[in-house]
């Protein structure tokens, strides 16, 4: 046994060591058998294997539906079989573009000129030089071929547009340059093209990542002026493949048909869209002459932004894009559940990349795979989890979460019924800063598990690292963005997003291996933290008596959200006082989450629950969150079912909590908020109703 292979020992036993509280979920009388579990598990945890996996996992450019991508789900495939998973393959027909096509950006006038759109080969970055990157391109670009004038949008947001038209500038027929930041890329193409605009061009400005930050690369972790921001387009009104919302995209040769949008009747972009470095952009905007820009708007470049190019500054976008059917594989590893196989705890990660993936996704899969070898050695020494981990690796995520969704459209019903969590690991270890969202059940789980941990290369766990001075750190709420979407906010299963991230070269031909290793993680020790973590956090969701929801947070948690929704909505209309049902139900909902406690405490500490009625309780625990899963759904897109949380429809990635009043308040629509009061008093309160049916069951 080698030196360090010791001292990770040393460091899983230390972790351990700390902990004295009891657990959740867990018989007294369990409690030790469990501790001496997560001491085995935490190990168990092979530090130096994340980096074997993050090397081979990004070998090559593997982009869906490409040979390279197969390689990578074979190799995955092989990992979690080795482990002792049972592996099984779920294909797809997706619709996307999985290939820049033919793609040109250059001045016409007054110079002619061609503007880069691919990153410079570096010769200290022997990625760099793959013949096979691709060019910058944005999946699901409108195709055609434009010669304009040139206005300035800013970050191009709804707020921006609205601010230009405000200001008088027409954009119809103009070519429209945006830089990245403040929403979704997709809303920026969708803006332009409502405001009458033919073409849009995206760059990532130095002032928000660039040399106004810090050296760039390859001397540093900021963009160069040739690093392009590679990314989806798509801002539908449902998540997953765009032909088949509702429906999984089951393979066209297959015995089940899925009846399929024609794609002219989608609402797919029609205007072409490139992206660039700030190295081409600065050529465009520092020849602009009109009138000049708010101060707020102003980038990083050195002159004075403009929002007008002028009738001499034009310049031609073309983009030819082919979209097509390609083959999505998710690939899914199973524990088996010993006393309970139909609860599931599920991790996942897509695996798919713009190029090599390092961070954005792979570090996540890599990760995984760690965690994956790690209970492999529980199960082979006999410790089977008593419910079932599974652990999916999405396809497709880059286009617009596809593969992911297409699984959950496939098994709606069983994940309704089965699945206690769903965590989310997308570029889970791009950095060495800890941070995590959740839905409420969730976020106990995660802080207990951070205090079991040691933070890489420090002698303090990760929560001593992670809360600073404060008595508790932070946990976000889930927003867009990612593959916990479906789970989460069109089924409502509780889910969480958790990992390390920092710099990266996101989204870019450099996102590769030489740059993780010189400005990611140098010591490769956050891969293996974040397994132990989330490890313990499956271990206990998946061996708790009772699983261990911490249903208090929900009343907690509610309280401080409706308050800030009256002040939301306090903006449209000042004499709003409150949500009074809302208020009544959540009064309820305190007092039965409180009772609840009190009971699940004593039955815990007494542990002499019988079989039957543990597989009851938990069976209902699993449908709390279904009390936020309202079958009208949003008034935006009645995919997104949740009434509790949702990616926001005009920005695309921001958490949009109690969703329907966000909307009305976004919309500036005050005559639907006694609907919407009587809807969420009506959720709040049937979540109240289950969790005192759990009580009398204790």
């Amino acid at each position: 046994m080698n030196l360090k292979k010791t001292s990770l020992l040393l460091f899983g036993a230390l972790s351990v060591s700390i902990s004295l509280q009891a657990q959740d979920g867990f018989f007294t009388k369990s409690q030790a058998k469990q501790k001496s579990v997560e001491a085995a598990y935490l190990k168990s945890v092979n530090y130096d294997r994340f980096k074997v996996h993050l090397q081979e996992l990004t070998k090559n450019p593997h982009i869906a539906g490409t040979p390279e991508n197969e390689l990578v789900q074979q190799y995955m495939s092989k990992i979690m079989e080795d482990a002792g998973m049972s592996v099984k393959l779920y294909p797809y027909d997706v619709y996307l573009p999985n290939d820049p096509g033919e793609s040109h950006l250059e001045i016409v006038s007054p110079v002619q000129m061609k503007l880069s759109q691919q990153e410079a080969v570096l010769e200290e970055d022997p990625f760099s030089a793959d013949p096979r990157l691709h060019l910058g391109f944005n999946a699901f670009s409108g195709s055609g071929d434009v010669t304009a004038e040139v206005v300035y949008v800013n970050y191009g947001t709804r707020e921006d547009f609205q601010k230009l038209k405000e200001m008088g500038i027409d954009l119809t027929g103009k070519v429209t340059i945006a830089r990245y930041g403040g929403n979704f890329r997709g809303y920026k193409a969708k803006f332009a093209e409502q405001a009458g605009a033919i073409g849009l061009v995206v760059y990532t400005d130095p002032k928000d990542n660039g040399f106004t930050k810090g050296d760039v690369y390859p001397d540093g972790p900021y963009y160069n002026e040739t690093t392009i921001q590679r990314g989806s387009m798509l801002t539908l009104d449902w998540t997953g493949d765009p032909l088949t919302p509702y429906e999984p995209a089951l393979p066209l040769d297959g015995p089940v048909k899925i009846d399929r949008l024609d794609p002219k009747d989608v609402a797919l972009h029609k205007i072409p869209v490139t992206p660039i470095g700030y190295g081409a952009a600065k050529e465009i905007l520092s020849r602009m002459k009109g009138q000049a820009v708010p101060k707020e708007w102003q980038g990083g470049l050195p002159f004075d932004y403009k929002i007008e190019g002028g009738s001499d500054l034009k310049v031609r976008v073309m983009v030819d894009q082919p979209t097509n059917f390609i083959r999505a594989n998710n690939v899914i590893g199973t524990f088996e559940g010993e006393k309970y196989p139909d609860e599931w705890i599920i991790l996942g990660s897509h695996f798919d990349a713009w190029s090599f993936g390092a961070t954005d996704p792979n570090s996540g899969t890599a990760m995984l795979l760690t965690l994956a070898e790690a209970l492999g050695e529980l199960v082979k020494n006999g410790e089977r989890p008593a419910r079932s981990i599974m652990i999916g690796h999405w396809d497709a995520e880059e286009q617009g979460v596809i593969g992911s969704t297409e699984w959950v459209e496939h098994f709606r019903d069983e994940l309704g019924a089965k699945a206690v969590t769903y965590m989310n690991f997308d570029g889970g270890v791009s950095g060495r800063n800890f941070g995590a969202s959740a839905a409420p059940t969730l976020k106990k789980l995660i802080i207990d598990a951070s205090k079991e941990v040691m933070y890489p290369d420090s002698a303090k766990t990760v929560f001593q690292v992670w809360a600073g001075d404060k008595k508790e750190p932070g946990i976000g709420n889930l927003g867009g963005g990612s593959d916990h979407i479906a789970f989460y906010m069109h089924v409502g299963v509780p889910s969480l997003s958790g990992g390390a991230g920092g710099i990266s070269a996101y989204h870019s031909n450099y996102d590769n291996f030489h740059y993780y290793s010189k400005f990611v993680d140098p010591s490769f020790k956050m891969g293996g933290a974040v397994a132990q973590l989330f490890g313990l956090v499956a271990l206990r969701m998946a061996n708790g008596e009772i699983i261990p929801y911490d249903v208090p947070r929900y009343a907690q948690d509610l309280k401080g959200h409706f308050a800030q929704a009256v002040k939301n909505v306090q903006g449209i209309a000042p004499d709003f006082k409150e949500f009074d049902l809302v208020n009544t139900a959540l009064n309820k909902l305190e007092s039965s989450s409180s009772a609840y406690q009190e009971k699940l405490n004593a039955a815990m500490e007494k542990g002499n629950l019988s079989p039957s009625k543990i597989k009851n309780i938990n069976q209902q625990l699993i449908g709390l969150e279904k009390s936020w899963i309202d079958p009208q759904g949003m008034y935006y897109g009645d995919w997104y079912k949740s009434l509790y949380v949702c990616n926001d429809p005009f920005s695309g990635y921001a958490s949009w909590i109690l969703p329907g009043i966000q909307y009305e308040v976004a919309i500036d629509r005050t005559e639907k908020l006694e609907e919407w009061d009587e809807r969420y008093a009506a959720a709040i309160l049937n979540l109240a109703e289950k969790i005192d049916r759990i009580s009398a069951s204790l």
